[in-house]
């Protein structure tokens, strides 16, 4: 089963080449057929030179710029609309994502014949590596009332780092979000129309270079309504969006 890897860039000139070769690397020693598609989301920095440097060194690198409009949830919507492989997983371009974790979430898939495969940071054998505390308490509270309305148990559907079935990226669609609030719109929407998942445990470790595009004060509202979007969904679509079995 081909593993495609989505990763949107932006202004990541300094952190994309370390995570390019890690993921590589990681892959390559287990012999895990893939891709890597960077989705440059047309960044002011030497973002795409570097891209085109590491091209050369990968064949399973390939990459295109997303000229607009950009966002993050654009450029992730952008990559999930051209992955060319079985299962995608959205990994972040500053290594925040292991791919050791990467490899853990296929192996899950295939073995338990899952739809999707999340990771969490807050159970027994995940962790964060130097989390902002006040993101971290924002975090944990956002996930809470996550659970409280969705009722789910699922206590990271925040974090971007998921593995998904291609059918299960065609069932969740059309999708809503231009920003990082994909990150949640993508798990709920699958978790309530009925695709299958396993919760693993992975780990998060804070950017080496460069700054966060994550700016939580913006982000507050567009969380919000994703949140009530898919409990309308869940409560009056009638299952008109359910996975067929």
């Amino acid at each position: 089963m081909k593993l495609s890897i989505v990763i949107p860039a932006y202004n990541e000139e300094e952190s994309i080449a370390e995570t390019i070769h890690e993921i590589e690397q990681t892959l390559n020693q287990v012999k895990i057929d893939h891709e890597v598609f960077v989705v440059n989301d047309n960044s002011k920095d030497n973002t795409e030179k570097v891209l085109q440097e590491l091209s050369k060194l990968y064949p399973t690198l390939r990459y295109e710029t997303n000229k607009g409009p950009n966002g993050f949830g654009y450029a992730v919507r952008y990559g999930l609309e051209q992955f060319s492989g079985d299962c995608v997983a959205v990994m972040m371009a500053d290594l925040s994502d292991s791919p050791y974790d990467l490899v853990k979430f296929y192996t899950t898939m295939l073995e338990g014949n899952y739809d999707c495969v999340f990771g969490s940071r807050f159970v027994k054998g995940g962790k964060t590596i130097d989390y902002p505390p006040v993101k971290k308490i924002i975090n944990r509270i956002a996930n809470l009332i996550v659970r409280m309305v969705m009722r789910i148990d699922y206590n990271d559907a925040t974090n971007a780092f998921k593995l998904y079935r291609r059918h299960t990226i065609d069932g969740i669609k059309p999708f809503l979000s231009p920003h990082f609030n994909l990150t949640l719109e993508l798990p709920l929407k699958a978790i309530i129309r009925g695709y299958s998942y396993a919760v693993v445990p992975n780990s998060w470790t804070n950017r080496k270079y460069g700054v966060s595009k994550l700016k939580i004060r913006e982000m507050g509202s567009r969380y919000f309504f994703i949140l009530m979007y898919c409990l309308i969904e869940k409560y009056f679509s009638r299952g008109d969006f359910h996975k067929k079995w």
